[in-house]
């Protein structure tokens, strides 16, 4: 059968986070989802998704323009194929961004179509007959409050749902400190800097935050590509580094990884390429000795297709899920966690029924 058609849909979902929510470019953050449809010519229908925040517009562009015109009429059984000539054609544009956004959720769209011609969940796929897990356990992933008391109460809060492991997005010390208290010694704790340091600044901050015995620091380092200033940090820090989800594909991991810069490496589906990229770069993470921790702070297939992947591993990973109240989203309950446990679908493909009426109710204009 032949690619029909590959059309995209960018949502905003609802969502309350207990407090303000983060301004970004002059307005109040949304919970943006960029969802990408394919078709083929006998009607079987695949799902993925294309990284959303606040970049969609011109995700969905490159989609339009380039991606889809590339993709209809071409077998979407040859996957591999499919996926190396794109990259390659389109290298010109950018080997991150955009393009790259557009690739991976068609990517991951196809993959859901192969499972389904399988009639077998992508876990099993992917597992290549290892055990595949049921659930996956799942990490509280708190959107930055800029304020000690309400990030230390929604940690404590998370804590109290089930979740062993707690990630923010704090910059400051009273507020990272405040959150190690709530939650107290036995959580693990992570902190996603987002890039907000030189190196001097990130090693001073890194002398105050051995004492909270942190999981990782995430990204402390400006700008991410400077990976032999990252491998200092961890080196002179003294904590555990964690990056990737900036990195530009096999390659650039590759270097990041022979750097010694990150203990934790943190590829991510809907940015990198989709699930093809990101098994090439999961096998390099395993062959090097270093922890995979993937980026998938998502609430639609790309998070979906993370935990696919995580069930098929030999070692128990845990999945990064955003942690916030999202009253609608067209994926149902198959997005929720129950007691800091994430279900794997067990049904052919990604395993997920889109509401595609409230695609449509949800939908930006």
């Amino acid at each position: 059968m032949t690619i029909r058609s590959v059309t995209a849909h960018s949502l905003s979902l609802p969502y309350d986070l207990g407090g303000p929510k983060p301004i970004f470019a002059g307005k109040e953050r949304e919970m943006e989802l960029l969802l990408i449809r394919v078709e083929t010519s006998d009607g079987l229908v695949g799902w993925g998704e294309s990284f959303g925040f606040a970049i969609w517009p011109s995700t969905v562009q490159a989609l339009e323009r380039l991606v889809a015109p590339l993709a209809i009429g071409q077998d979407e059984a040859h996957i591999s194929k499919i996926h190396e000539e794109m990259t390659r054609k389109l290298h010109p544009l950018g080997r991150a961004g955009p393009v790259t956004y557009a690739i991976s959720g068609l990517d991951t769209a196809l993959w859901d179509i192969a499972g389904q011609r399988l009639s077998q969940p992508l876990s099993h796929m992917l597992a290549s007959g290892r055990t595949v897990r049921q659930q996956v356990p799942a990490y509280a992933s708190l959107i930055r409050y800029n304020n000690p008391d309400l990030v230390a109460k929604h940690a404590a809060k998370a804590v109290s749902m089930g979740f062993k492991a707690i990630k923010i997005h704090e910059i400051t010390w009273d507020a990272i400190a405040a959150t190690r208290e709530a939650i107290g010694p036995d959580v693990l704790l992570m902190v996603d800097a987002n890039c907000p340091w030189d190196e001097a600044q990130a090693l001073k901050m890194c002398e105050r935050l051995q004492a909270l015995q942190l999981h990782w620091l995430e990204e402390p380092l400006w700008p991410p590509e400077d990976h032999a200033g990252l491998a200092r940090i961890q080196r002179e820090g003294r904590i555990p580094t964690a990056a990737g989800e900036n990195a530009l594909g096999y390659q650039d991991f590759k270097s990041l990884i022979d750097s010694r810069a990150v203990s934790f490496a943190q590829p991510s589906v809907t940015k990198i390429g989709g699930i093809s990229e990101f098994m090439k770069v999961a096998h390099l993470i395993k062959a090097c000795g270093v922890h995979l921790a993937p980026h998938s702070p998502y609430m639609g297939p790309g998070l979906m297709a993370t935990a696919h992947i995580l069930a098929g591993m030999d070692e128990e990973i845990m999945l990064e899920y955003t942690f916030c109240d999202m009253p609608q989203n067209p994926l149902g309950d198959a997005v929720l966690t129950h007691h800091g446990q994430f279900t794997v679908p067990s049904t052919p493909g990604l395993g997920i029924e889109i509401d595609e009426r409230m695609v449509q109710e949800l939908k930006i204009t």
